[in-house]
């Protein structure tokens, strides 16, 4: 693997740890470095770390938020 993907690996946390969970990604990794951006797509996907999740969590939170209100009322 490269050096350059190895450090971008380490730097993130989430990254790392999707890497040891998923460890087929070493192979496609070690054959070709331009993997790196599909591997940080599929595990923004799974953890829910994309534009859309977090904006899908709030509404989530200002539903709950709403409806607590409503009861309280």
């Amino acid at each position: 693997m490269q050096v350059e993907v190895r450090l971008k690996i380490k730097k993130d946390s989430n990254l790392y740890r999707y890497l040891r969970e998923n460890s087929y990604w070493y192979k496609y990794l070690n054959r070709n470095p331009i993997y790196i951006k599909q591997l940080e797509e599929e595990m923004k996907e799974k953890y829910r770390l994309r534009s859309v999740d977090k904006i899908e969590n709030i509404s989530n939170t200002m539903k709950m938020l709403q409806s607590f209100l409503e009861i309280m009322k």
